[in-house]
Protein backbone atom coordinates (compact mmCIF):
# COMPACT_ATOMS: atom_id res chain seq x y z
CA UNK A 1 0.00 0.00 0.00
CA UNK A 2 1.12 3.23 -0.79
CA UNK A 3 0.49 6.59 0.93
CA UNK A 4 -0.28 10.12 -0.43
CA UNK A 5 -0.19 12.91 2.21
CA UNK A 6 -3.65 14.73 2.15
CA UNK A 7 -2.91 17.41 5.21
CA UNK A 8 -2.17 18.04 8.70
CA UNK A 9 -2.79 20.67 11.17
CA UNK A 10 0.39 20.19 12.72
CA UNK A 11 2.81 23.66 12.40
CA UNK A 12 5.99 20.71 11.70
CA UNK A 13 3.84 18.55 9.08
CA UNK A 14 3.52 15.26 12.07
CA UNK A 15 0.33 14.56 13.15
CA UNK A 16 -2.70 14.74 13.12
CA UNK A 17 -2.45 14.14 9.47
CA UNK A 18 -4.51 12.14 6.78
CA UNK A 19 -3.20 9.97 4.30
CA UNK A 20 -5.19 8.58 0.84
CA UNK A 21 -3.89 5.34 -0.32
CA UNK A 22 -3.96 3.98 -3.60
CA UNK A 23 -6.77 1.31 -2.52
CA UNK A 24 -9.18 4.34 -2.24
CA UNK A 25 -9.05 4.31 1.52
CA UNK A 26 -7.93 7.18 4.23
CA UNK A 27 -5.01 6.61 6.71
CA UNK A 28 -5.48 8.61 9.94
CA UNK A 29 -2.14 9.64 12.06
CA UNK A 30 -2.76 11.17 15.43
CA UNK A 31 -2.66 10.57 19.13
CA UNK A 32 -3.59 7.21 20.29
CA UNK A 33 -6.84 7.19 22.48
CA UNK A 34 -6.13 5.51 26.17
CA UNK A 35 -8.58 6.85 28.19
CA UNK A 36 -10.74 3.52 29.23
CA UNK A 37 -13.85 5.46 29.53
CA UNK A 38 -13.54 6.61 25.72
CA UNK A 39 -12.15 3.26 25.04
CA UNK A 40 -15.08 1.62 26.32
CA UNK A 41 -17.38 3.66 24.47
CA UNK A 42 -16.14 2.23 21.18
CA UNK A 43 -17.88 -0.51 19.27
CA UNK A 44 -17.21 -3.50 17.22
CA UNK A 45 -13.33 -2.68 18.08
CA UNK A 46 -11.59 -5.91 16.17
CA UNK A 47 -7.91 -7.18 16.97
CA UNK A 48 -5.25 -5.24 15.29
CA UNK A 49 -7.17 -1.91 15.44
CA UNK A 50 -7.10 1.52 17.36
CA UNK A 51 -8.65 4.78 17.86
CA UNK A 52 -6.50 7.92 17.27
CA UNK A 53 -7.75 11.46 17.45
CA UNK A 54 -7.58 14.18 14.98
CA UNK A 55 -8.93 17.71 15.82
CA UNK A 56 -12.78 18.18 13.52
CA UNK A 57 -11.00 20.94 11.39
CA UNK A 58 -8.17 18.81 9.72
CA UNK A 59 -11.30 16.39 8.21
CA UNK A 60 -12.85 19.58 6.83
CA UNK A 61 -9.89 21.22 5.94
CA UNK A 62 -9.07 18.40 3.31
CA UNK A 63 -12.45 17.61 2.63
CA UNK A 64 -12.68 20.82 0.97
CA UNK A 65 -9.36 20.26 -0.96
CA UNK A 66 -10.13 16.93 -1.79
CA UNK A 67 -13.88 17.43 -2.64
CA UNK A 68 -13.37 21.08 -3.94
Amino acid sequence: MRLRFLGSTSEAGACPSLYETDRGTIVVQGMQVVDPEALADLRHVLDGETAVEVPRELLVDVARKVLG
